[in-house]
């Protein structure tokens, strides 16, 4: 193999470290662990699987959520994360073009030389191919879109060893099959992506950021879809409620009020985000909102933001013992506080601490509760939870996932979510992996 023995690993130690992500779901070892360094390594370990009929599984950081790189049968991890270079920045195209073991904010730290940035901001330092494979979005898709928006083009090496190219860094294109859509979002299913060209955007000259406390979940919510009604530019509205308000003080040492809570960012010339800020505290009083409070600089501003990333992380420390369970649901807009408050209702049936953060500009909301992974009452009860969670959300015409992906977890929506459709992409699966090679029983699987 190309790789060279130095990166090629059987210790139990590499295999621990690969054999489970984030996720409440039990851990699997893999057979062997390989650093590839470039795309010929890439083919060179397809290639070699193949003949072996090893499965291969995709790896950036292990920061998925639903056990999307659990290696269940085995065979071969592929960590990109020595595979993380920034290979061109193309100012006047606002496009990046990157390699799959880059991350996140390594991205961002060299787009600010240039005035850029990437706006996906799922949370987690994640990988940027981990974060084209699940389609990612985070705080800032109500603006600037989701992953798949961002993509141009994306290399991938197919089952067959072949290297492909899915778009090109033109605009827009009308020009076949749409690959791009295809492979993001595909979990490491189709393919194994070794270049991607992204698109990017200037800093803004203003952004302000702050956040609004109301005496319910629901006002909050209305008062979210009245501001979008009115055309009001946000970058970011998110949620969270008295509990993970609670989780996240007693991580951080923080003092903010234990009451529903969006936190807010507008970006623009001084001037229009002046006036958009005015528009929403206008609207959002006749929801019942308590208290506005704009972050007075940048370290406040990042130091709002940094304990909504950290939601995720502040309810996993509060009990160590126990993994985080993060359910993932998107509604239409018109759903989404019924949604939220089916998922509080639910959560007191069965006897179950949830708390609710959002994306709720773009109707994505998450339930975080926390559960003994050996405990089979405990992993049957938050199971059921979930389950109402997404059946709740189909039936009003959602998905089973808005942002985290289906890896392991959410396999079981997709028939009653997709219909005859899953048909149909279960033969894309068969036309490109005939030999299941990659991630399988993951996601779309034959």
């Amino acid at each position: 193999m190309k790789v060279g023995k130095q990166n090629v690993y059987f210790n139990e130690t590499q295999r621990s470290l690969h054999s489970s992500d984030e996720s409440y779901h039990q851990p699997s070892l893999p057979d062997v662990v390989v650093y590839p360094q470039s795309k010929e390594d890439v083919r060179s370990i397809v290639k070699l699987a193949a003949s072996f009929n090893e499965k291969i599984y995709p790896y950036g950081l292990g920061t998925s959520l639903e056990g999307h790189v659990i290696p269940y049968q085995k065979g071969v991890v592929i960590d990109f994360s020595q595979m993380n270079a920034i290979l061109s920045v193309d100012p006047e195209d606002l496009l990046v073009t990157v390699q799959p073991g880059v991350t996140r904010d390594q991205l961002n730290q060299e787009l600010k030389k240039y005035g850029l940035f990437f706006s996906v901001d799922p949370g987690a330092n994640a990988t940027v191919g981990g974060m084209v494979s699940t389609n990612a979005s985070g705080t800032n898709s109500v603006k600037y879109g989701v992953m798949r928006d961002q993509v141009r083009d994306l290399e991938v090496v197919l089952a067959d060893g072949t290297i492909i190219h899915s778009g090109n860094r033109a605009v827009k294109s009308s020009s076949g099959y749409d690959l791009n859509n295809l492979f993001v979002g595909a979990e490491g299913t189709l393919g194994c992506y070794t270049e991607m060209t992204l698109k990017v955007y200037g800093i803004p000259e203003k952004i302000v950021a702050g956040r609004v406390q109301f005496p319910s979940l629901h006002d909050a919510v209305y008062s979210v879809t009245a501001v979008l009604q009115a055309g009001i530019p946000v970058a970011r509205i998110e949620l969270i409620d008295e509990i993970s308000m609670m989780k996240v003080n007693q991580h951080n040492d923080t003092k903010f009020p234990l009451s529903p809570t969006l936190f807010l960012e507008f970006h623009g010339n001084p001037q229009s985000v002046q006036h958009d800020l005015a528009f929403c505290e206008s609207i959002m009083s006749d929801y019942n909102s308590t208290d506005f409070h704009y972050a007075k600089d940048n370290a406040e501003r990042s130091a709002l933001w940094h304990a909504r990333h950290n939601v995720a992380y502040a309810f996993s420390h509060s009990e160590p013992r126990k993994k985080l369970m993060v359910t993932d649901v998107c509604v239409p807009l018109s759903s989404l506080a019924e949604a939220i408050k089916h998922a509080q209702m639910t959560a007191l049936e069965h006897h179950i601490e949830a708390g609710i953060v959002g994306h709720v500009g773009d109707g994505n909301f998450h339930a975080l509760l926390l559960v003994d992974p050996h405990d089979s009452n405990e992993l049957a009860n938050v199971a059921a939870y979930n389950e109402k969670i997404v059946r709740f959300a189909l039936q009003v015409n959602g998905t089973c996932t808005g942002e985290h992906g289906v890896g392991v977890g959410k396999v079981k929506y997709l028939e009653e979510e997709h219909g005859d459709a899953l048909r149909v992409m279960k033969s894309i699966k068969r036309a490109l992996d005939p030999t299941n090679l990659f991630n399988p029983n993951k996601n779309i699987f034959i």
